[in-house]
């Protein structure tokens, strides 16, 4: 758009233009914008001046002789680009906010979990058959050591006794699993 450079200020035909455009209809537009925006004064205040750029860009429907006055392709056009950011708002993830991100809650990783479960089984089949038993009645099945002990077959202490040596058998072939196995 080519424009002739007013003598006063060094402003151009098409930014006075533009100004009085504001002036007019930038009350209306902005609340047409905020009611759209549900609130969001930050989101209405940019598409009020997206709407206005897009006017600056098609000077021929600020001038069009059609209508009576440019408030209707205004609004119009303003409408339309609130619904596009709505759609894109909604296409994308919910931004973080204020959240920073070395401070967010870590959710458990499933895989690393699934991995550590693999390690935990073959780590398990390298133990002998009855201090495999007792684990998985006590550790994995939730069973009691008197409960473990009449599954078994087995004194309480044997019980007792063989958890104690398959947790340290673990802790040789899981040395990086050490501290969870206390």
């Amino acid at each position: 758009m080519t424009a002739a450079t007013s003598p006063t200020r060094g402003t151009t035909t098409a930014e006075h233009e533009l100004a009085a455009l504001q002036r007019e209809h930038g009350g209306p537009l902005f609340a047409l914008l905020l009611r759209l925006c549900d609130g969001d004064r930050q989101r209405a205040e940019d598409l009020a001046q997206e709407t206005l750029v897009r006017a600056w860009q098609h000077p021929e429907a600020l001038h069009a002789d059609a209508f009576d006055s440019v408030r209707p392709w205004l609004l119009t056009v303003a409408r339309r680009l609130a619904i596009d950011a709505r759609r894109a708002r909604r296409a994308r993830p919910a931004e973080v906010g204020d959240e920073v991100p070395e401070n967010a809650r870590v959710t458990a990783d499933h895989a690393e979990r699934a991995a550590e479960m693999l390690d935990v089984r073959e780590a398990v089949k390298t133990l002998t058959p009855e201090h495999r038993d007792v684990l998985v009645l006590v550790y994995f099945l939730g069973a009691s050591v008197a409960e473990a002990a009449q599954t078994l077959g087995v004194p309480p202490g044997t019980v007792k006794s063989r958890a104690f040596y398959a947790l340290r058998a673990l802790r040789r072939v899981l040395p990086g699993y050490a501290a969870d196995l206390h």
